[in-house]
């Protein structure tokens, strides 16, 4: 009898630690849900230009670019279910995160949290071209100042829950994030080149091709003196904070590139001279 009470005892007790558990590791399973968790509303109250800088960068529509990121998305959607025959993808109900990973693990990080049905309604939204859908999750703060902000995490740990890395120590004025963190790489190119990488993706089953301009900056651009970070040239020279404009932005051109053009009004004769100053290869991807 003393025997059957312990187990009982036992049994009730570890109840709220399994339920526990299972509540700690549910992912979303909506869009909406997944966006629910990434809300960075509250950040405006406090960084209202930085906020609306940033609703005007790309970062803020990731899954959807400046047009072509959605179709490419879309077309790789059309690739899983006919051409990458071994993918187990045949209708869009077939699609998992793992499918995703390599172009989410930059466009949409925090598919981490997701479960498959999540992967599966973007899929349909890309199918059929439902930007208002493919606009509720993007690149935001949190994934700068939270997911992406530690690199060496057998150094530096992982990224801590309620914590918002920046520049400093120190209490921060949000009730989910109360807590400020220094983040030794948020001014550093490495904390871009986790994006904006080295190039072929080898460590996903189906390797891509994608963003190159941290290998181009790092390869060419620094050994031959090159000194500004990223964030000098994007966020600080350019004047234009958190916009983070690219190289299809007049004012970034005119910083990246030097035209001369010189003519002979007599004779057919135009002599046209450029001058390459970015630190990395133009155009990307």
């Amino acid at each position: 009898m003393k025997m059957l009470r312990l187990v009982l005892v036992l049994f009730i007790i570890a109840i709220p630690l399994v339920a526990g558990i299972t509540f700690a590791s549910e992912k979303a399973k909506t869009v909406d849900e997944l966006a629910k968790m990434y809300d960075v509303s509250s950040c405006k109250q406090c960084h209202p230009k930085i906020y609306e800088e940033w609703e005007k960068s790309i970062h803020s529509h990731s899954l959807i670019g400046t047009g072509s990121t959605a179709g490419a998305l879309k077309g790789f959607v059309g690739a899983l279910k006919t051409t990458f025959t071994k993918s187990g993808v045949k209708e869009t109900k077939d699609v998992k995160v793992e499918h995703f990973m390599e172009c989410f693990k930059c466009h949409l990080p925090q598919i981490k949290d997701a479960s498959d049905e999540v992967a599966q309604q973007i899929a349909r939204a890309l199918e059929d071209g439902d930007k208002a859908t493919l606009a509720k999750v993007n690149i935001n703060c949190l994934v700068c100042h939270n997911v992406k902000a530690i690199v060496h995490k057998w150094q530096d740990g992982e990224p801590e829950k309620g914590v918002i890395y920046g520049t400093k120590d120190g209490a921060h004025a949000d009730k989910m994030y109360a807590t400020l963190k220094k983040s030794i790489i948020l001014k550093e190119s490495v904390m871009c080149g986790q994006c904006h990488g080295l190039g072929p993706n080898f460590e996903f089953p189906q390797p891509s091709q994608c963003a190159t301009l941290y290998g181009s900056y790092t390869h060419a651009y620094v050994p031959s003196g090159g000194t500004e970070t990223c964030q000098e040239c994007h966020m600080e020279d350019s004047g234009k904070g958190h916009t983070m404009p690219a190289y299809r932005d007049p004012d970034m051109l005119k910083m990246a590139m030097n035209v001369e053009v010189t003519t002979l009004g007599y004779m057919a004769v135009v002599t046209v001279k450029t001058t390459h100053k970015a630190g990395h290869r133009i155009p990307d991807g």
